[in-house]
């Protein structure tokens, strides 16, 4: 029975020790990746629930109308799905750069995030300048002269 449960602890993944900064946003991304993971399941099951068929299935007809709001509610949970899905991929990507001791620099200039950009988006990978240049461009970064 030890045996056992020494393996089992040995295969669980073992969370990183940080302190100070470091941890407050280790914390705070943890949360959100679990808030997100969440709402991913939500959005999952929303977007396979196969309920607009259930009132053929009952014998009743289906109206076109009902058909188009079903098909519209459908497209928009896969629209969630696919943004949330984005937003998970990042929360690993900064979980990534903090372990690196890369988080909190911006990706186009290395400039330090701003604190208050990083408590309102953890996930953040580029400080506000960049960002509003890569918006202005289309969300791509713009050849630097």
């Amino acid at each position: 029975m030890s045996q056992k449960s020494d393996k089992d602890n040995a295969s669980k993944k073992t969370t990183p020790q940080y302190r100070g900064e470091k941890k407050k946003y280790y914390e705070a991304l943890i949360r959100l990746r679990e808030q997100v993971i969440q709402q991913l399941k939500f959005h999952s099951d929303e977007a396979l629930n196969t309920n607009d068929n259930a009132g053929e299935k009952n014998g009743m007809s289906t109206h076109m109308a009902d058909l188009g709001s079903d098909n519209f509610l459908h497209d928009m949970e896969l629209s969630m799905l696919t943004s949330e899905g984005d937003v998970l991929e990042m929360i690993d990507e900064a979980l990534d750069r903090l372990a690196s001791g890369e988080y909190g620099k911006c990706m186009d200039c290395s400039a330090d995030i701003g604190p208050k950009r990083l408590e309102a988006k953890p996930y953040a990978m580029f400080c506000v300048n960049c960002k509003a240049i890569r918006e202005k461009h289309g969300g791509l970064r713009p050849d630097l002269d």
